[in-house]
């Protein structure tokens, strides 16, 4: 059995980030009996600039990325199939909205440090993407907290922790001075780096690679 660190660089607003670790998951489950993996979450925010009360979704990705409101519904039929492929379900609408996540991340650098962050990760996912629900409310966050079996009081003392917030500022500026610009990346071992929400199988063949490398 090899052991490999893996450590994951996303956003909640990402889609490709929860299609990326659903692939590296099922890719996981296939090699498990070679390959113990230990997953990190690292913060990365596509909208660090956004205003507290987000933007309509749709508006946004036109906006942000030039593209036509027929590509953009292409787009997301595509990303809801991806995700129901492997049992994640993308509801989104004409009001869907994308947030400023930093408190999202001060919340997942708290659970890190109580060993529940991937718990806490697909907890988020599935409140913004499956039901739709406002990544802006300190409520729904801490909501999430107590989902995974963490403390409220806890979590609201760290977002409002000036130096807790700094040192997770401080960990997202040194992924970018790496030359992660873009999301999901995947550092396997602090080395090998696959970008993208690539297919399971391409996660295959390369975790087996670099468990062979040792």
């Amino acid at each position: 059995m090899q052991k490999l660190r893996i450590d994951i660089v996303s956003d909640v607003m990402c889609p490709w980030c929860i299609i990326g670790y659903n692939h590296l998951q099922a890719a996981l489950d296939s090699v498990q009996d070679k390959i113990d993996a230990e997953l990190h979450w690292h913060p990365f925010q596509l909208n660090p600039q956004m205003g507290p009360a987000g933007q309509n979704l749709r508006e946004h990705i036109i906006e942000k990325y030039g593209i036509t409101e027929q590509d953009s519904a292409a787009n997301r039929e595509r990303i809801r199939q991806l995700g129901a492929a492997y049992g994640f379900t993308f509801n989104f609408n004409d009001e869907s909205r994308i947030y400023n996540t930093q408190d999202c991340h001060v919340l997942l650098h708290f659970a890190g440090e109580k060993g529940k962050q991937t718990e806490l990760k697909l907890a988020l996912f599935k409140r913004y993407f499956t039901e739709q629900q406002a990544m802006n409310d300190r409520d729904v966050l801490l909501a999430a907290i107590e989902e995974v079996g963490l403390s409220k009081v806890e979590a609201a003392i760290a977002l409002n922790d000036a130096d807790y917030r700094a040192k997770v500022k401080g960990e997202e500026a040194r992924y970018k001075q790496m030359g992660i610009n873009s999301v999901p990346a995947f550092i396997i071992n602090e080395k090998y780096l696959i970008s993208g929400g690539q297919p399971p199988q391409v996660f295959v063949d390369a975790l087996m690679e670099i468990a062979s490398k040792g």
